[in-house]
C-alpha cells in the first residue's frame, strides 16, 4: 500500500465527515465503536460518528447554511423551505424537535405544525 493513496483517501473522505459531525481518526487512536476505514485491504483510520445528543443542532447548523441565514432572521418562505429540508432529514423524529425547532425560528409551534401540514398536503396532491 502506498502511504500517499491512504492519506488521499482519508482526506477525500474529510469534507463527508465535518458534514455528518464525525471527526477521523488513527488507527491507534479508534475505539470498537469507531466505523474502520481501509484502503487496499488495510487499516488506515476510523469514523467515529457524533454524538447523537447533537443531532437536531447539527441538522439545524445544515440548513441555515444552506439558506444563508439563522433560522429566527429568514423570511416566511424560506422558513417554510427550512421544515421542508428538516423534514426530509427526519428531525422531526427527535424527541421535543417541534419545540427546538420553534425556538431557533422564533415561531410558535402551531406554526411548525402548519408549514408541516402543507408539506405533506403537497406531497399528497403530488402523488395523485
Amino acid at each position: 500500500m502506498r502511504r500517499g493513496d491512504a492519506v488521499e483517501y482519508l482526506a477525500s473522505l474529510r469534507s463527508v465527515a465535518v458534514e455528518i459531525g464525525a471527526t477521523i481518526v488513527s488507527p491507534k487512536q479508534m475505539r470498537p465503536s469507531d466505523l474502520a476505514l481501509h484502503w487496499q485491504g488495510e487499516l488506515v483510520g476510523g469514523l467515529r460518528l457524533p454524538d447523537l445528543r447533537d443531532a437536531l443542532r447539527r441538522l439545524i447548523s445544515q440548513v441555515e447554511r444552506e439558506l444563508g441565514g439563522r433560522l429566527r432572521d429568514l423570511s416566511r418562505e424560506e422558513k417554510q423551505r427550512a421544515i421542508h429540508r428538516l423534514d426530509e432529514r427526519g428531525a422531526f423524529a427527535l424527541r421535543k424537535s417541534v419545540e427546538d425547532i420553534a425556538d431557533a425560528m422564533g415561531v410558535s409551534r402551531m406554526t411548525i405544525y402548519t408549514y408541516l401540514e402543507t408539506i405533506q398536503r403537497n406531497a399528497d396532491e403530488m402523488a395523485r
